[in-house]
């Protein structure tokens, strides 16, 4: 096998910061740290999203539906120097949602970004789901992007909302009907937004992430081996840095032109 490049610093979150989201307001819905049944992986999406929006000099609002996992972020954020405040809330509950944008704003004194990083997947098949699993699953993959973005617009004045997506919404591959439904869903309710919030300045978009190195990436690789096999061209799985840092390309003013688009990050597994 022919050697494996070099990788880039950006898989290790290594690339050095350059203010890209000074004086910014960032809620990232997702963003607490998951150590998961393996203690030695890597960081996962929400947290590498907060940290790095934190480095970009952005104050960030991390929001978690488990306490100690928001805090562990918050303490990755203080450490190194950086400004988070904690909101405790379950997306899968429509007034969460709503309590959560609020505390948020009123935490950071406004909103200019918002990140959504949760989802969830049930089911093996159309024979192995349910009607109730398909709602609990489009109750956090889908429903609770539509309420945070309704929520959020009003007090967002310019900014960038981020929806994390995955492959799985333009390919099916997950075994999941509901998951992936709920992620091609995604980018018509990006796409959406995006026409709203164009009235007040605010842009939406998504990022897909393919197959990822995180705790979650190798619970699902463990529950599915095949997962593990997959022939991508950059011969590597991806780390949630990389997907961070697409992220923070969104909500910058370096993306001031971008709006209603799918950026894709996936070491080419879904267009080569």
């Amino acid at each position: 096998m022919p050697e494996q490049p070099e990788q880039p610093r950006s898989v290790a979150g290594r690339m050095p910061a350059a203010g890209r989201l000074e004086g910014r307001r960032v809620l990232v819905v997702g963003g607490g740290g998951r150590s998961g049944a393996d203690p030695g992986a890597p960081v996962g999406n929400g947290q590498a999203i907060s940290i790095l929006a934190a480095r970009e000099r952005a104050a960030v609002a991390v929001a978690d539906r488990d306490a100690s996992a928001a805090a562990a972020t918050v303490g990755d954020v203080a450490a190194e120097g950086g400004s988070a405040a904690t909101v405790i809330a379950d997306v899968a509950d429509p007034g969460q949602c709503e309590r959560m944008v609020a505390e948020a704003a009123a935490a950071l004194g406004g909103l200019d970004g918002v990140v959504l990083n949760v989802g969830t997947g049930e089911g093996l098949g159309l024979e192995g789901s349910t009607a109730e699993s398909w709602d609990r699953v489009l109750a956090v993959n889908l429903r609770a992007h539509f309420l945070v973005a309704k929520f959020a617009l009003p007090v967002m004045d310019r900014g960038a909302i981020v929806f994390v997506g995955s492959l799985a919404g333009l390919r099916p591959g997950s075994h999941s009907p509901s998951y992936d439904a709920s992620k091609a869903a995604l980018l018509g309710l990006s796409r959406h937004v995006a026409l709203e919030g164009a009235r007040r300045g605010v842009r939406a978009n998504v990022v897909a992430p393919g197959l990822i190195d995180t705790a979650m990436g190798r619970a699902a690789s463990a529950a599915r081996p095949e997962r593990e096999r997959a022939r991508i061209p950059l011969r590597r799985q991806g780390s949630a840095w990389e997907v961070a840092y697409a992220t923070t390309f969104l909500l910058s003013d370096e993306a001031s032109y971008v709006t209603g688009q799918t950026l894709v990050v996936d070491g080419g597994l879904g267009a080569l």
